[in-house]
């Protein structure tokens, strides 16, 4: 009996024909690019190492596009914007030992924030793989080990023939929701051998999309439908997912008013009627979500920041749609729902029964006001307005980075995204020196677009040397440097803890001078000209850097305690 599959299975004789008759001289390192190219990668990041030079030689003679940065920990940053960007995996090329370890960061990041990087390293020959017999250089008892917490799967080779099947389950592995970062790591000797095995030419690696249980949906689009006070907190699944649309349409059915977590920015209107914006480190935004009898919350898992500091406490049903099983109840009791946020918005837009509530806007009007009025009253001038510089600045289109710095946590909470997949952050891990080698990786991912990074001058210094990538590569990044002296974030809270800061106090460069130095134009401006001189850099071609000299304040966030 014949099946259809077997049939798609069969080679044509020009298949076979090449299957038997490969080209020579092709490596263990061909049979990685050949890999990554048909599963439809375009563009590969990282740096070059002793036991890695067999895929980077295998690049030569491949169709690739090499990103190449100064730093494995920056490497992975761009890596993780341009999966953010474009959806797809970004393949991350490292070495061993330091090489590899100096990446963690970035991929700790990349978990946190669903982002799909798949990361291949070399290892050392695999005559000393178990550890510590032959001394080689870089050579770690367990380099997986390293990376077992950190990434979402670890994929070992130790022979050729292998190579195309660890990929590929790596890169499903990656794109299946939650998406995430993926190790694969190859023996220096599996690298450079050569190998009589066919030349790849397609790789079937289709990541599996969650799909919601219908008995769950059922229950949720009753509860909803009968709610008398809906409300919906929107997470980073929702943008991940494509599903902002989906979003918009069952709040519009129920009248629920929305708020999107800083994860998942532009995932709701901002000034729609039933935007509550982001103000989740607020007491009146807590004190509205709190009231609600039924609270759907889609793709966020209610974290430290999403819950207020953990403070939320909600007092109706909630329902929680998730795809990452992890996270499901793990804050707070719920019905809930393991699926991708777009299969669930939809099962619950065919389920749900449209509700009436012409209160609903004037209630959102009522909480955004009592929010703008305590901010107001706080004196916090300047941080506002070199915000609203910057959102004038941008286009609506242009994707922006942020780094862990006060403009950024302003940002989470004061700036209009514009649209979904638009603003990103360190908030997933929060570690320094993400916005600069991110916005690089969205820049290559997208060279039609202008990108924003935004950084302060501690986290700046973290990713300097990126500069030298910019320029080789001539990516459109404008790179907006908020310099106060200092660790600001670190110094406000030990002033406000301890009555005085220690260890936040910063020697820098000039940095419009240093930018100048790598061929980049700079350019040190004021709040008053921010937005000129922002524009400005944002329309030229290639790298710019502008300096505004600026100690901002925090807002004083609202919480119980």
């Amino acid at each position: 009996m014949t099946h259809d599959h077997d049939l798609e299975l069969r080679p044509t004789p020009a298949q076979t024909e090449a299957a038997l008759d490969p080209p020579p001289g092709r490596t263990g390192g061909d049979l990685v690019v050949e890999t990554l190219a048909g599963l439809g990668a375009t563009t590969v990041f990282g740096l070059p190492g002793q036991h890695a030079l067999g895929v980077f030689d295998a690049l030569r003679r491949s169709d690739l596009r090499y990103i190449g940065l100064r730093v494995e920990n920056n490497a992975g940053f761009a890596a993780d914007a341009y999966g953010r960007i474009t959806g797809e995996a970004a393949p991350l090329l490292l070495s061993t030992g330091p090489g590899a370890l100096t990446s963690l960061a970035a991929l700790q990041e990349a978990r946190a924030a669903s982002a799909p990087v798949l990361a291949i390293s070399s290892q050392v020959p695999t005559a000393g793989l178990g550890g510590g017999r032959h001394g080689y250089l870089h050579e770690l008892p367990d380099q997986a080990a390293s990376f077992r917490g950190v990434v979402k799967s670890v994929h070992t080779v130790r022979a050729a023939s292998q190579i195309p099947s660890a990929i590929a389950e790596a890169w499903r592995s990656a794109l299946t929701a939650p998406h995430g970062p993926v190790w694969v790591e190859i023996p220096q000797d599996v690298l450079l051998a050569e190998t009589l095995l066919p030349v790849v030419t397609g790789v079937d690696a289709t990541p599996e999309e969650p799909a919601p249980r219908v008995e769950l949906t059922a229950v949720a689009a009753d509860w909803l439908s009968r709610a008398a006070r809906p409300a919906i907190i929107a997470g980073g699944g929702v943008v991940r997912a494509d599903a902002a649309g989906k979003l918009r349409q069952l709040a519009e059915a129920l009248q629920a008013p929305v708020v999107t977590t800083f994860g998942g920015k532009g995932a709701f209107p901002w000034r729609h009627p039933l935007s509550l914006q982001s103000w989740l480190e607020d007491r009146h935004t807590t004190d509205f979500l709190e009231d609600a009898d039924v609270l759907l919350v889609v793709g966020s898992g209610l974290g430290e920041l999403s819950s207020n500091y953990h403070t939320f406490t909600p007092r109706g049903r909630v329902v929680q749609i998730e795809a990452d099983l992890g996270k499901l109840e793990a804050n707070h009791p719920a019905l809930g729902i393991h699926a991708d946020a777009r299969l669930a918005l939809q099962a619950l837009l065919e389920t749900v029964r449209p509700r009436e509530d012409a209160g609903a806007p004037a209630r959102v009007r009522a909480l955004l006001d009592r929010v703008r009025a305590r901010i107001d009253a706080q004196g916090l001038d300047l941080e506002q307005r070199v915000l609203a510089a910057v959102r004038r600045a941008l286009p609506a289109d242009a994707p922006s980075f942020w780094d862990m710095t006060i403009l950024a946590y302003w940002a989470w909470s004061a700036f209009d995204a514009g649209r979904p997949n638009t603003m990103h952050s360190a908030q997933g891990a929060g570690g320094l020196g993400y916005g600069f080698p991110a916005a690089l990786g969205a820049a290559a991912a997208d060279p039609t677009r202008p990108v924003l990074a935004v950084s302060g001058d501690g986290g700046a210094l973290y990713s300097i040397a990126e500069l030298a990538t910019a320029r080789q590569y001539d990516l459109n990044v404008t790179w907006l440097i908020v310099d106060d002296g200092g660790y600001g974030i670190l110094r406000e809270y030990m002033t406000d803890a301890f009555g005085q800061a220690t260890a936040t106090e910063l020697t820098r460069p000039d940095f419009v001078a240093l930018a100048e130095s790598f061929g980049v134009p700079g350019v040190r401006t004021t709040p008053e000209n921010l937005t000129a001189d922002l524009t400005a850099a944002l329309a030229a071609p290639g790298p710019s850097v502008v300096v505004l000299p600026a100690v901002l304040r925090m807002f004083a966030p609202t919480h119980r305690t």
